[in-house]
């Protein structure tokens, strides 16, 4: 009779976590910024139908990175729990931090179960408010754990970089467009190499506070997301001659008033150089 071979549950829940981790590093980053109006979630992905983004509630969202069939199993649950809740009592009563609660209870039970494996999977579920203070954005983890973030969220593949450029260039009331900016920015800082990210590699959507309608979740069109990165990105600055260059030229420096010549001084012409145009 063979004796089963024993492992110690410290042991156990490192090698599960190392596990998920690892799934999760492989696939791209996914930011949510609070802006001056709403909360802005972009992902890099470049698929148009299998979304990292999508929406809840009327006033809420999701994003989560990972395997694309844990997150969406994990988005269809949240939904109709929304849904029951909504019709059951009030619209109002549906919140992301009950969302948030219930998704941790689920992603903990999976993870300290031994039956099966964790989930490789990082959320983000957001609601939005009447004001910046009211926003609200829960980041849970493989685990099941919760943490309650402000400003701005990062999760999936190089995370830490990501977080760290975000960190750097973030500040609060920001507009839609800089943190549109910031956003992309960001994600291609996310190794040795920058990368310039374009239209059709991201999936981008907010929660506008402004909208007239009850569902604040709104997605970007490539045409727009192009539009609004194109007068976003600042303009090159005018690059001045140098001294040298003034000379050559025939320029006189800034700080020198150009001398009238006087009557009794005939006019010179500049001399032909059949070789060049630029006056001598």
């Amino acid at each position: 009779m063979s004796v089963p071979f024993y492992v110690s549950p410290e042991q156990l829940m490192r090698d599960r976590a190392d596990f998920a981790r690892k799934g999760i590093a492989k696939g791209r980053s996914a930011i949510a910024l609070q802006y001056a109006d709403g909360i802005l979630f972009v992902a890099e992905n470049r698929s148009p139908a299998l979304h990292k983004v999508a929406e809840i509630y009327d006033r809420m969202a999701f994003a989560a990175v990972g395997r694309y069939n844990e997150f969406e199993n994990l988005r269809i649950a949240g939904v109709r729990l929304a849904d029951m809740r909504g019709y059951s009592y009030d619209r109002r009563d549906v919140t992301g931090r009950a969302l948030a609660n219930a998704y941790a209870q689920t992603l903990g039970a999976i993870f300290s179960s031994g039956g099966e494996k964790p989930l490789e999977v990082e959320i983000l579920v957001a609601e939005i408010g009447a004001s910046p203070a009211e926003d609200q954005i829960y980041r849970l983890t493989y685990d099941g754990s919760i943490a309650d973030v402000r400003g701005y969220a990062v999760m999936g593949g190089p995370a830490e970089q990501v977080a760290d450029y975000v960190g750097e260039h973030y500040s609060e009331g920001i507009s839609l467009a800089g943190a549109l900016r910031l956003a992309v920015d960001a994600l291609g800082h996310d190794g040795t190499e920058v990368r310039e990210l374009t239209p059709d590699q991201l999936e981008v959507a907010v929660l506008d506070r402004t909208r007239s309608q009850v569902r604040k979740f709104k997605r970007m069109s490539e045409e727009t997301l192009a539009g609004i990165l194109s007068e976003s990105r600042p303009a090159e600055a005018p690059t001045e001659p140098d001294e040298g260059e003034s000379e050559a030229s025939g320029e006189s420096p800034a700080d020198e008033a150009p001398v009238a010549p006087s009557e009794d001084d005939a006019p010179l012409a500049p001399p032909e150089d059949p070789d060049t145009d630029r006056p001598l």
